[in-house]
């Protein structure tokens, strides 16, 4: 998938201009792209677009100008996207009171390493998980994952933990917009 490069970042002053167009352009992209899996899993494969957004907004909430502090969004930001035949994405783990949140991220713990892309051919492509994210207590709220599905969109995401087994099929729009971003 294509990377953001420096030339597309507006400063913060002309981004504030056109926000409202990017924003726009950039929630329809999010929105086909999230995909709810059971009531508490919540994937949201990025693209270019999603990822210029996240960058655009980052430099304007700080209000960005020294080259360094922007080169090192981009490249973090770049981070969340799939290399050649991979998608990436944010995985939220969605708990609603601290309560459960405390004790969920605990049972759950395992859950990363269970959650897979379903092709097609049923073949399930389990999720490269961020190390960086990893405790041996308690998993993170948001995990930052790539599946590498080998240029095929998936056909279903979902999780086979002990602790945790559900799975959503996709729909043919979030089908054709990984193929998309696939073929970037």
């Amino acid at each position: 998938m294509q990377k953001v490069l420096r030339g597309e970042i507006l400063d913060f002053v002309t981004y504030e201009e056109r926000r409202a167009e990017l924003r726009t352009a950039a929630m329809a992209e999010k929105a086909v792209r999230r995909v709810h899996v059971g009531q508490n899993l919540t994937f949201l494969f990025e693209n270019t677009t999603t990822v210029r957004y996240q960058i655009l907004e980052m430099v304007r909430a700080e209000r960005m100008v020294r080259e360094s502090d922007i080169a090192h969004e981009i490249e973090t930001y770049n981070e969340l996207l799939g290399g050649p035949g991979e998608l990436g994405c944010t995985l939220l783990v969605e708990i609603p009171t601290a309560e459960e949140r405390d004790v969920l991220l605990r049972k759950w713990r395992e859950v990363p390493t269970h959650l897979y892309a379903r092709l097609a051919d049923g073949r399930k492509v389990r999720a490269i998980v961020d190390q960086r994210q990893a405790d041996e207590e308690r998993i993170s709220s948001v995990q930052y994952l790539k599946f590498p599905v080998g240029g095929e969109a998936p056909v279903a995401l979902g999780v086979d933990a002990p602790a945790l087994t559900e799975e959503a099929v996709l729909t043919p729009e979030q089908r054709a917009a990984l193929a998309n971003d696939l073929k970037s």
